[in-house]
């Protein structure tokens, strides 16, 4: 689509736009908001369950939260680690205490930002009353684990605020990854004296105040989110939009026309088998690119049929993942041998199920005997049901999965069911389904990232409650290892012995899969998938500006 003919169809989006509450029906197009106005439509997968960043889960929330809270460190454009928060930083000789100085910022009502406001946050995600799903990610820092079961008090979490400039941080072991971990939503700090004055209710528009580039300002739930410019920003003067506006963009077909209908200048997925219909008909949008993520479907291994690894690998066997990627896909997904995706810092090749090199046929009728095996046959049929997110291409595969199971034997019998994204990761949390479809993307570029997803104490996010001690020990072995090559080694032979355990399925690394306008200036493909807003502006707006000095310092330990 030419920019005259984008121009019309943003003014066809205009009416809708003012009907749903995305903007004021000022008689100005949205591509004249857009220009004039600096306003954002993005499209942003489903609803927020929370904007509270030690609340929040998924990808979607991160995306706002990211938007409106900055860490210790942040990402730029290319989703690369940068310093945010803090100014510098030193790390101890054993690679155990890093200790920040943090630069001069404020908060969103003009409170200082303090290593305290760092130490409370940190105290807050590790206390067992928070109920944070994610606070696994930060068992790095010492005592944040038996902090997390209540085994300590949170004052004694390994996080110090020395004085109001400088923050220590001591950690079970050395951790290279660091930087990248910290910037994750569950590292942000949160402003103690907000909560301590709104509790629960912190977070809502009018209460809330934020460090980042954005304010939450209205949330419209199932409708939008919509953020304005944070004029207390460290790097406001850097930052070219005025306002956002995020939709829950579940139905990717009816994403992709609001983008045609000039509604949506951003969409974070779309149908893979349109991809070339999309370039013909939206030239210039479609950006498709490697990405550290992987889909896998999971077993709830604390209930039959699923405790037998005999059952887990046939069903795995079974899958034909060269016909979903090839032919339902489409967008240069790759199947996927195992859990840790190819490209990622630290690992090399990683580990492969023993069957991989077997064509489907053999892979049918060993699956076969391996339910034979386990019992299972025309006087006990195996019944089950898979779950799957009603979001992207997933309920496209869902009756190819199936088939490809009941294809095993006439005994083998699967219900498909799809499910709203949020509460299909609250079933797997919650350990309420049989088999499910879920998708990881890297929090940072390491395979530990992915690997702490099947170890024991993980709790919720190791949704089928797998354990092997070998598979711990393993991790913990190499969290303790220096030798960058010798670590790669553990990790690698913990992924083996996951997958012969089978308690998921790796089904494909995924590839980005963004439609972004022509119009929309500062957006870079990268490996995490990660695009803050306050690197994007319009092709005729005036730019956003170069990064800071001290942002742009290099921010590795």
């Amino acid at each position: 689509m030419n920019r005259n003919a984008f121009g019309l169809a943003m003014a066809a989006g205009a009416l809708f736009l003012a009907a749903c509450g995305g903007g004021e029906d000022t008689g100005e197009t949205l591509a004249q908001q857009a220009a004039d106005k600096r306003i954002l439509h993005r499209g942003n997968t489903a609803e927020p369950l929370s904007l509270d960043p030690h609340k929040a889960a998924g990808k979607w929330e991160d995306a706002i939260i990211g938007d409106m809270f900055v860490g210790l460190y942040t990402d730029n454009a290319q989703a690369e680690p940068i310093y945010g928060m803090a100014e510098n930083h030193t790390v101890s000789s054993d690679g155990k205490t890093w200790t920040f100085t943090l630069r001069d910022a404020q908060w969103s009502d003009g409170t200082p930002v303090t290593a305290n406001d760092f130490e409370f946050a940190f105290r807050r995600i590790m206390d067992p009353s928070t109920l944070s799903q994610y606070a696994s990610l930060l068992y790095v820092i010492k005592n944040a684990q038996p902090v997390n079961e209540g085994a300590m008090d949170p004052e004694q979490l390994g996080v110090t605020a020395v004085d109001e400039k400088t923050l220590r941080i001591e950690l079970e072991y050395p951790a290279p990854y660091l930087p990248g971990l910290l910037t994750h939503h569950t590292a942000f700090p949160v402003p103690r004296h907000v909560i301590d004055e709104y509790g629960a209710a912190w977070i809502q528009p009018g209460n809330v105040v934020v460090n980042g580039p954005f304010k939450l300002t209205e949330w419209r739930t199932n409708d939008y989110v919509h953020v304005a410019k944070n004029e207390t920003f460290y790097d406001a003067d850097n930052v070219c939009l005025n306002e956002i506006y995020y939709y829950p963009t579940n139905d990717n077909n009816a994403a992709v026309r609001r983008l045609r209908a000039g509604e949506l200048h951003i969409n974070s997925e779309f149908p893979g088998q349109k991809i070339e219909e999309l370039r013909e008909q939206l030239p210039g949008y479609v950006r498709v690119s490697p990405f550290l993520a992987t889909v896998y479907y999971v077993y709830n291994v604390q209930r039959p049929p699923f405790d037998d690894a005999r059952v887990r690998q046939a069903l795995a066997m079974a899958l034909g993942r060269e016909f979903m990627v090839d032919e339902i896909l489409k967008t240069g997904q790759l199947p996927a041998p195992g859990l840790v995706p190819p490209g990622i810092a630290n690992y090399g090749d990683g580990a492969k199920v023993d069957w991989w090199d077997m064509s489907m046929d053999e892979r049918k009728a060993r699956a076969r005997e391996l339910l034979e095996e386990a019992g299972y046959g025309p006087e006990n049929p195996l019944r089950f049901e898979y779950t799957h997110r009603n979001t992207s291409d997933n309920p496209r595969v869902a009756p190819v999965v199936q088939a490809d199971w009941e294809d095993i034997a006439e005994w083998v019998d699967v219900e498909i069911t799809g499910v709203e994204t949020q509460i299909h990761y609250d079933n797997l949390r919650a350990g309420n389904f049989d088999v499910g479809d879920a998708a990881w993307a890297s929090d940072f570029n390491d395979p530990i990232n992915f690997l702490y997803l099947l170890e024991t104490k993980t709790g919720q996010m190791n949704y089928g409650k797998y354990s092997n001690p070998r598979y711990d020990a393993l991790i913990e072995e190499s969290n303790r290892t220096l030798d960058m090559e010798q670590r790669a080694q553990l990790l690698h032979e913990a992924e083996q012995i996951m997958l012969d355990d089978m308690p998921i399925i790796p089904m494909w690394y995924f590839v980005t899969k963004n439609l972004v306008s022509p119009e929309v200036t500062g957006w870079e493909d990268n490996v995490v998938d990660i695009h803050r807003s306050r690197y994007l502006c319009f092709e005729d707006a005036a730019p956003a500006g170069a990064v800071s000095e001290a942002e742009a310092d290099a921010a590795g330990g």
